[in-house]
């Protein structure tokens, strides 16, 4: 674990963060590689501390793009996983074995912080497997309260997820041109604040991994969303401040 005590965020790109909150180092559904399947990474490269030291990797679910084993198999395989209910059996043929699945309302404690598995709104299963899971949101309970969203759309009880919350990490995008259902756009997660209620919102889930060929002909797709999510919270939820952190940038929460 790190000896840092401050609020550190570092967006890698798509769904993947790493987050140092109480000296703990969190990843969230790396993807530590240029390509993934026929997406490749559009920003920064990939940097090696990214992965270094980790004390767990939180998966929100099964996609592709939120569980990839190549980009897992370059950490420690002693690494903490934790992850839905009915995904450890992709993961144990590759050597994890300090794996927790976890079902929603389900919390677990990492030295000083606690880690609680919530709803989302989202088909988890993961194509061509036959693997059925879940899809699980995080809060992460420390010296600030931190939301990870994952992939979801809205749903009601999210203003009763996590009272007087710090950050809320909210995907605005997805990886293509267009966005199927459980997911949230500029507009519905700037909706989403006005449930969360949360004092600082960063946008997920953009500008990074994109079909090969598709920037030169969507090249907004890639800077927009978040752009587009700051316009809308300003309206919707005002009192919520946003960062948008570029893909490989790192923000501290003084």
């Amino acid at each position: 674990m790190s000896n840092h005590s401050s609020l550190n965020l570092t967006y890698i790109g798509h769904a993947s963060l790493l987050i140092e909150i109480n000296g703990v180092r969190l990843l969230t559904d790396p993807i530590l590689r240029p390509w993934v399947w026929h997406l490749r990474r559009q920003s920064a490269g990939i940097d090696r501390t990214w992965h270094q030291q980790i004390d767990a990797v939180l998966i929100s679910h099964g996609h592709w793009d939120h569980l990839d084993i190549p980009s897992l198999k370059v950490l420690d395989r002693r690494t903490r996983m934790i992850m839905p209910h009915g995904l450890a059996e992709i993961l144990r043929p590759h050597g994890f074995h300090h794996i927790e699945e976890m079902v929603i309302g389900q919390t677990l404690n990492l030295g000083p912080i606690t880690i609680e598995a919530t709803y989302a709104q989202h088909n988890g299963n993961r194509l061509f497997s036959g693997t059925e899971a879940d899809c699980l949101g995080f809060v992460i309970h420390g010296q600030q309260s931190i939301y990870f969203a994952g992939d979801t759309d809205l749903f009601p009880d999210m203003g009763h997820l996590v009272d007087n919350l710090d950050v809320a990490l909210l995907p605005v995008w997805g990886w293509g041109p267009t966005l199927g259902s459980g997911h949230l756009d500029p507009h519905r997660a700037a909706k989403a604040l006005q449930l969360l209620r949360p004092r600082l919102a960063i946008p997920i889930h953009w500008g990074t991994y994109f079909p090969f060929g598709l920037r030169w002909v969507l090249p907004r797709l890639l800077t927009d969303p978040p752009l587009a999510f700051a316009t809308f919270a300003a309206k919707l939820a005002p009192e919520v401040e946003v960062k948008i952190i570029a893909p490989g940038d790192t923000f501290e929460l003084r």
